[in-house]
């Protein structure tokens, strides 16, 4: 206690932190800008080091380290010598090492994926199951992957495995059973809720995009255009009225395989794609709701941060996105019961546009349920896993 009588705080132990990423650069998507929120959270207290293969990223107090890429391509080699690399990097002087990618160090491993090993097995028995593992038998680059990720989910003094959604830890838990003890679920979060843009603001952010001023928007969100939905959006938007339009945001490289189905469909004047952009925000403020019919997402980032912005959503059940178990139907979100189902998407984005109340009572909902995960708040759970680690080693 001071002499005012207040209690003092107990200043918390400067730590020096490897922070294992591949690609550090807020277009690589969701994982990406998950981990560059809690580097820069985390740098104002502790010492930050990044060792990554891509970087474009600038932080103060940030301390970045490229890690060589002599090849790629094939991509499991990659994985390896990745892993390798930065093993070998870190193997001193840190106190916390990080690794958001599939290696066998690190005191915190944070998985954002489903295990390649449940991916593999699921709901395989009898024969099936027997040539499946022929097939990992068979194949280098199955092998790597596996023995990469058993490797990574053994239990050592202080080890926490960090999951990013509840389903995901039950998931990890049920194909790892080991690993039980050690779960932690630390959510992706938001920098801030801005909340609804006005009018003249969203008029600005599509010129600016190159957007029609005119129409209702569609945003889409996603560098894996094909897992995250978008051929069933294409075919929804195709029966909705010719003033709703659609804004494709994620990797530019995909656009080229896309483009014959937009013509195909007649929408070449109603599909924009954006490619990939360092700032979603403004994205989120052009367009008036977001649709996330994804077939796989562990958590989906892209809802949190679109109901931060005021945006009604529409996304996939949580049997293909880990977000929607958290929400309610018709109270934060509209959730889809499947993601292929043009029909009830398109049936969703019509009820959106034509119910004004519902359109309001999800935004403010929305809103307010974004508030709870603000990145202030959640770096705080990530550091004290850190202290955690540390304890345990000494």
């Amino acid at each position: 206690m001071s002499a005012l009588g207040v209690a003092e705080t107990v200043p918390v132990k400067r730590l020096r932190i490897a922070v294992l990423n591949r690609l550090f650069k807020p277009t690589g998507g969701g994982a990406e800008r998950y981990s560059i929120a809690l580097v820069e959270q985390l740098a104002v207290r502790h010492e930050m080091h990044v060792f990554a293969q891509q970087i474009e990223h600038d932080f103060p107090g940030v301390f970045y380290h490229r890690v060589p890429a002599p090849m790629t391509r094939p991509r499991w080699i990659n994985q390896l010598w990745f892993a390798l690399a930065t093993w070998w990097m870190t193997r001193n002087g840190f106190d916390v090492v990080h690794s958001h990618e599939n290696t066998w160090h690190g005191q915190v491993q944070t998985v954002h994926v489903l295990p390649i090993q449940f991916n593999l097995f699921k709901g395989r028995t009898g024969l099936s199951w027997a040539l499946r593992c022929l097939k990992v038998l068979t194949s280098p680059r199955l092998l790597v992957y596996i023995g990469m990720e058993r490797l990574r989910y053994r239990l050592t003094p202080g080890k926490c495995i960090v999951v990013t959604a509840p389903g995901l830890r039950d998931t990890m838990a049920k194909t790892f059973p080991g690993t039980a003890s050690a779960l932690a679920v630390v959510t992706p979060g938001v920098r801030d809720v801005p909340g609804p843009c006005t009018g003249a603001e969203q008029s600005a952010e599509r010129l600016q995009l190159g957007l029609p001023q005119a129409g209702k928007c569609i945003l889409f969100v996603g560098n894996d255009y094909r897992k995250k939905g978008l051929p069933a959006l294409l075919q929804a938007l195709r029966q909705l009225p010719e003033e709703t339009f659609l804004a494709v945001v994620g990797n530019a490289a995909q656009i080229a395989e896309f483009r014959p189905q937009v013509q195909a469909l007649g929408l070449r004047d109603r599909v924009f794609f954006l490619g990939a952009l360092s700032d979603v925000s403004t994205a989120y403020r052009a367009a008036d709701c977001l649709a996330h019919p994804t077939l796989e997402d562990t958590f989906g980032m892209v809802v949190l941060e679109a109901m931060a912005h005021g945006l009604p959503v529409i996304v996939s059940a949580e049997s293909y996105c880990g977000i929607a178990g958290m929400l309610k139907n018709e109270v934060e979100a509209l959730i889809l019961n499947h993601p292929e189902d043009s029909k009830a998407l398109k049936n969703n984005v019509e009820r959106l546009f034509m119910d004004k109340p519902l359109r309001q009572h999800l935004s403010e909902n929305g809103t307010i349920w974004a508030r709870k995960f603000l990145w202030s708040e959640i770096s705080t759970v990530q550091e004290k896993i850190y202290l955690d680690a540390v304890k345990a080693s000494l």
